[in-house]
């Protein structure tokens, strides 16, 4: 199957830079112009990257620094019941002083 259209870069071609050392999009681009082009297939080489235990997409990295729920781990423990589920801090956004207008 192919990885990137513009290239002509399959998912095998991939998986060998990755299984030759290759641990980033950028390592890869660098051997067969794979992402270099439109980027469509940048998702695509960091999942199968991901796939071969190299460095994650820095989606999830971030994700984690936030604390936010990694997709991929398993369900979050149930609360007993009756007891209140923590509130989510809510982030509003800070909306823009009011300016009268005049009118001439």
């Amino acid at each position: 199957m192919y990885v990137c259209m513009c290239h002509a870069v399959t998912e095998d071609q991939v998986k060998k830079a990755i299984d030759g050392g290759a641990s980033t999009p950028r390592q890869i681009a660098k051997g067969c112009r794979a992402g270099t082009d439109c980027g469509s297939c940048v998702r695509r080489i960091q999942a199968l990257l991901g796939e071969h235990g190299a460095r994650p997409c820095p989606t999830a990295r971030l994700a984690a620094k936030l604390g936010l729920a990694d997709p991929g781990a398993s369900e979050s423990p149930v609360a007993p019941a009756g007891a209140a589920a923590p509130a989510a801090p809510v982030r509003v956004p800070k909306a823009a002083p009011v300016v009268p207008l005049r009118v001439a």
